[in-house]
């Protein structure tokens, strides 16, 4: 970790002991949201696939940061599975107060007529649609709180198309705005909006868009520093930690050596 540290008032007053429920935890910028989340003394609800993954990292927050932990194993495209299961959390679970929206993936990078079906659909379903079906669920337990904060994390591929794109870059736009229609749709509530884009990132992003080609997702990164994960975790818990009458509607963050999608400075 980067040693981050939330201010010690935003820590207390608006982090700690809340629940923050974090999708795709098992990895990447989920693994750190969780970390980082843990260290302001946050209590960490915490979904993704791979059940193994999530706990192992169960055991690592509680036995670091005496953190209360919550981990169960969730398909976020399966809307069933995701009603089904949140609604059966333990009642002191259920009480989300920061909801980051993580899970999602890029598959393949071809041109659209050469682009897989089975591609299109997984980032569809995950990327959008699983956002939606984790937010809806989520979202009348905040309103009738009266507090809560949706994060959602989007890509500077929603801002921008580049070649190979095409359908993430889609997915992408479509948080981009679902993300500024939530905010409008909840005006007159006390809950907050934000969308967190990354730029490039150095996580298994790469290695799970080119379907475990490993030679070439590392090609991706090769020349520059990338972000990492912790740098987006803790962007994340610095919006989550402003106080209530601050929203953080949108930011956009990559390495210093990326200037936009498609322009980066390589060395050697």
């Amino acid at each position: 970790m980067t040693g981050f540290d939330i201010p010690r008032e935003a820590d207390v007053d608006h982090l700690r002991d809340r629940v923050v429920f974090i999708t795709g935890a098992s990895s990447g910028i989920g693994r750190s949201c969780a970390r980082v989340f843990a260290r302001a003394g946050a209590k960490i609800l915490m979904a993704a696939r791979r059940a193994e993954r999530l706990a192992a990292l169960a055991g690592e927050l509680r036995a670091e940061f005496g953190t209360a932990v919550y981990d169960f194993a969730l398909d976020v495209r399966r809307q069933p599975e995701v009603e089904k299961t949140l609604a059966a959390l333990p009642a002191e679970w259920q009480a989300v107060d920061v909801l980051v929206n993580n899970a999602g993936l890029s598959r393949g990078l071809d041109k659209l007529p050469e682009g897989l079906l089975s591609d299109w659909e997984e980032m569809i379903d995950t990327n959008l649609k699983g956002l939606l079906y984790v937010t809806k669920a989520v979202l009348p337990g905040m309103i009738a709180r009266g507090r809560g904060h949706v994060i959602n994390l989007g890509s500077v591929a929603g801002h921008e198309v580049y070649p190979g794109g095409n359908v993430y870059c889609a997915t992408k736009s479509a948080v981009n705005a679902l993300t500024r229609a939530l905010r409008l749709d909840l005006l007159g509530t006390p809950l907050r909006v934000t969308t967190v884009d990354p730029g490039m990132v150095e996580t298994e992003f790469s290695l799970v868009r080119f379907h475990g080609d490993a030679p070439r997702a590392a090609k991706v990164y090769q020349g520059l520093r990338p972000l990492g994960p912790d740098d987006i975790a803790e962007v994340i818990a610095f919006c989550a930690a402003r106080p209530p009458h601050v929203n953080i509607n949108e930011v956009i963050l990559m390495p210093q050596a990326q200037a936009s999608a498609t322009m980066v400075h390589r060395q050697g």
